[in-house]
């Protein structure tokens, strides 16, 4: 299996991410998106023609959306990551992929203005990803009242590996997590799980120091 890959994009970490905790190990093709723009080459727009990566390629099998990347790599090699199968959870995980969309509008809009210089208006991209945050923070403090941990279950799906790279990365666009406890316990769960890789910004949890919002016992 071979991913076209930036290593700076969360786009391309959520599906090498998603590969570690599956046990899939990929072939990487770097990809020279910046300053190079080679997602545009002749080689890559046959390969995806709308000019984005990743790229996840698996014999004839040619992928290149990351939610159906994450759902491949998961029916294929670690189908409990899709969840139980029930409808009510089935339904939960897809509603948080679709949301994962948004983050990467939103967040990712803010992220590449601040660090790439992209144009955009970042006041309102800022705005939106904060709305996003909001959204995201009511629903896991609701699954936490259920004594659950993640977005759509009481344990990870490929929803949270959908959601998880461009909220770490948020303090980049310029919107900080400080306001967002919820967030932050999700994001040292994940941080937590066996097999959990880092890209540049994102890092493995070395200790687990309580959160300074934290409820007692909780890490």
């Amino acid at each position: 299996m071979k991913l076209y890959d930036y290593v700076l994009s969360p786009s391309c970490y959520k599906v090498r991410l998603m590969a570690a905790l599956a046990g899939v190990k990929l072939e990487i093709r770097p990809v020279d998106f910046h300053p190079g723009a080679e997602h545009r080459s002749l080689e890559l727009m046959a390969l995806n023609p709308a000019g984005s990566i990743p790229i996840l390629e698996d014999g004839d099998l040619i992928l290149t959306e990351s939610a159906a990347m994450l759902t491949y790599l998961a029916a294929k090699s670690a189908p409990k990551w899709l969840g139980s199968g029930t409808p009510v959870e089935t339904a939960r995980v897809q509603q948080w992929l679709s949301f994962s969309h948004r983050l990467t509008a939103n967040l990712g809009g803010a992220r590449l203005h601040e660090m790439l210089l992209r144009p955009g208006d970042i006041a309102s991209l800022q705005a939106q990803g904060i709305a996003a945050l909001r959204e995201l923070e009511a629903n896991l403090v609701e699954q936490g009242l259920r004594g659950f941990q993640f977005l759509a279950s009481n344990r990870p799906t490929i929803a949270d590996i959908a959601c998880f790279p461009y909220v770490a990365l948020a303090p980049d666009g310029g919107i900080p997590l400080d306001s967002y406890p919820a967030i932050r316990l999700w994001s040292r769960a994940i941080r937590s799980l066996d097999n959990f890789v880092e890209m540049p910004g994102i890092h493995r949890l070395h200790e687990l120091k309580p959160e300074p919002y934290a409820e007692p016992g909780e890490v």
